[in-house]
């Protein structure tokens, strides 16, 4: 019967060597697999990174032209106005120059209007 005992207790020995074995193979291939989704999801989110910041250039490529043609009209119409500016000062100029040293020289003084009404 000690006999009989010993082999059971063997079996069940052997049984639960080969149930560890299991779970470790279970375990080393859940950790696996969990290794594989996050390289497979870090993969996923490098590839859309990649994607957007694709968009992103297009769409700053196609509007920096807008901001080009846009700087390029302002600086246009800057250039004309000085243009009109300086031609409006060639032209008026010299009678501007006049009147101001004609207001300086030519002083007629005059009371306040203020002060002739309280008068």
């Amino acid at each position: 019967m000690s006999a009989q005992n010993s082999a059971g207790i063997q079996t069940l020995l052997d049984a639960e060597r080969e149930a560890q074995k299991i779970v470790q193979k279970a375990r080393a291939y859940r950790t696996q697999k969990v290794k594989d989704a996050r390289s497979e999801a870090q993969k996923e989110i490098d590839e859309y990174k990649k994607q957007k910041e694709n968009e992103f250039k297009e769409f700053e490529s196609k509007h920096s032209g807008v901001n080009a043609k846009a700087e390029e009209e302002a600086t246009k119409e800057i250039e004309q106005t000085l243009k009109d500016i300086e031609a409006s000062t060639e032209e008026k100029g010299p009678k501007v120059i006049e009147d101001l040293l004609k207001a300086v020289t030519d002083v007629k003084p005059k009371p306040h209007r203020n002060v002739a009404a309280s008068a």
